[in-house]
């Protein structure tokens, strides 16, 4: 078990290995495994990086996000502008159903809206509008609405993946299935055994919702 202060070094050190935020002005706070990251940082892509860079440190249960992002002039955009932006990329995008994807621009900050079938379709596309320059964040509303298939196979074919992930324990893990709805019950070691797990799950076919109980354990 890693002390608050050791867990707070080891976040800022990966902080600052990381080279999308080594040069970021981040506060850290930690506490009984749970990692506050405060501060400015200069575009949503580094906010994200950020998030993502705390979350894979052995030790972290939950990051708590208190970042603003604060745009230097010469990154400042219009929505007109972040608008067309958005149509060009999305459209470049092979992982992206465009025909079934509308996006909104207010302030600098993106919402996506549509049904897809795959969660990959739905990740791709906030993804493909993340790294946009002028954006202040992303809110993705994209419902995933699959082709139904039965539960039990939806429940093994989860199973199947996490024997198959190497960084995931599939015994310690249950999986309950029912009409597409996913529960993921059990102990892991790690946070990021945590997301292998809940990516597993939105892989399966048939998958529209995944409920990550998973309790991780240090």
């Amino acid at each position: 078990m890693k002390t608050d202060a050791q867990l707070q070094r080891d976040v800022q050190d990966h902080l600052r290995w990381d080279a999308n935020t080594r040069d970021a002005e981040i506060g850290l706070a930690s506490k009984d495994g749970v990692v506050t990251l405060s501060g400015q940082v200069s575009s949503f892509a580094q906010k994200y990086s950020a998030l993502r860079a705390a979350e894979r440190v052995a030790g972290v249960k939950v990051v708590a996000d208190d970042l603003v992002v604060r745009l230097p002039s010469s990154a400042a955009r219009t929505d007109t502008d972040i608008a067309h932006q958005v149509v060009d990329i999305l459209g470049w995008d092979i992982e992206v159903p465009t025909d079934r994807i509308k996006a909104k621009v207010s302030d600098g900050w993106i919402t996506l809206e549509g049904e897809v079938e795959w969660r990959f379709e739905r990740s791709a596309a906030e993804r493909a509008v993340r790294y946009l320059t002028g954006v202040k964040g992303v809110t993705n509303l994209i419902v995933v609405n699959p082709k139904r298939v039965s539960t039990f196979e939806v429940g093994q074919k989860i199973k199947e993946a996490l024997r198959r992930t190497a960084q995931t324990d599939a015994e310690r893990v249950v999986v309950e299935a029912a009409d597409g709805n996913v529960t993921l019950r059990g102990h892991v070691r790690s946070w990021a055994e945590r997301q292998d797990a809940e990516r597993a799950a939105w892989s399966a076919p048939g998958v529209r919702s995944v409920r990550d109980e998973l309790i991780v354990e240090i």
